[in-house]
């Protein structure tokens, strides 16, 4: 894999001039960027995938939807439906596409739906639904859309300013584009990160006077929650268990479960994978099979002997704070 994306690279430099153009564009007013009246928050990265949007999505509905109608925008990746729908009880997965389908499940009392337009979308939300609010998932590289109050996220291990467009790198956008930002958030922090690797990574990404720069690292549940039941990770101590993924970095959470003393067997799939019968087939021969929370919503129903581990955001020092303080602000 490695020796095909750097075969990748002039396909890359080509891919960098198409973006330098497209944003560039949209700098000088030729391509259009639509505001709304509904106040946007948009939450995103620059890189494919892997930089915990989706628990971003979750942390914001779990301290905001109290306060304020939500609803949440999604582009509905790999889902089976077309256009502008609307989560209610009839939704299945297909229509959603997983990670959209996981917060609606999760946050009955927020609107979730789905366009691969968004433009269109909020225009649909504010006439039939009038939210107070609406959280854009994965939209920061999405200009039609002018947001209110953008957080980008950027994975601690893979930070944007070390990384490179793709195919070579993962880079979907200029790093550049940074400064977009309103907040910009390092996350898969390791739990211990000390103050002057916080000031070099910061260093490193160069803010702008108006940006924050905040540190998240991943909590994971310790109890496993299944359809009918649950487990917990020290009744898995020492036991080989099935793991299956199907998101883009699965490598923290393999590393997570190792350290817990747990015998992994990793069946690893693409991101937003859909299972085939004969996967559900096989999955359906193991003893125990664990998964992610996003995996769990494509593959419930189908697998016997399932569960789930569900993970959070949680801010190193007073970044929480912080960030809510800005939010609060900008909505107000």
């Amino acid at each position: 894999m490695q020796v095909i994306r750097k075969l990748g690279f002039p396909i890359s430099l080509v891919y960098a001039v198409v973006v330098y153009l497209r944003n560039y564009l949209y700098n000088i007013g030729f391509f259009k960027s639509t505001s709304f009246k509904t106040p946007t928050i948009c939450v995103g990265n620059l890189s494919m995938g892997g930089t915990g949007k989706t628990p971003m999505i979750e942390f914001l509905l779990s301290r905001l939807e109290t306060n304020y109608s939500l609803a949440v925008l999604s582009r509905g990746y790999k889902r089976k439906s077309k256009g502008f729908v609307l989560a209610d009880e009839s939704v299945k997965v297909e229509d959603l596409g997983d990670e959209p389908y996981q917060i609606f499940s999760k946050f009955p009392n927020s609107i979730v739906a789905v366009d691969g337009n968004r433009t269109r979308a909020i225009t649909i939300l504010e006439k039939e639904i009038e939210p107070q609010l609406i959280l854009l998932d994965d939209a920061f590289q999405h200009r039609k859309v002018n947001c209110g109050f953008s957080i980008l996220l950027t994975d601690y291990t893979n930070l944007y300013v070390d990384d490179w467009y793709l195919p070579t790198g993962n880079l979907r956008d200029s790093a550049s584009e940074a400064k977009r930002a309103s907040v910009i958030i390092v996350t898969k922090c390791i739990e211990t990160l000390s103050e002057i690797e916080q000031k070099q990574i910061a260093k490193k990404l160069k803010p702008s006077l108006h940006q924050q720069i905040l540190f998240s690292y991943l909590d994971y549940n310790k109890e496993l929650k299944g359809i009918n039941n649950a487990i917990t990770l020290k009744e898995l101590k020492g036991k080989k268990v099935v793991v299956v993924t199907g998101i883009a970095r699965p490598k923290p959470l393999i590393r997570f479960l190792t350290n817990k003393g747990i015998n992994v067997e990793h069946l690893e799939y693409n991101d937003h994978h859909f299972f085939t019968q004969q996967e559900i087939d096989l999955l359906n021969t193991k003893e125990l099979i664990l998964t992610t929370e996003k995996d769990f919503v494509r593959l419930k129903g189908r697998v016997t002997n399932l569960f789930y581990i569900t993970i959070s955001h949680k801010f190193i020092g007073d970044g929480e704070q912080r960030l809510m303080k800005a939010l609060l602000k900008f909505i107000n």
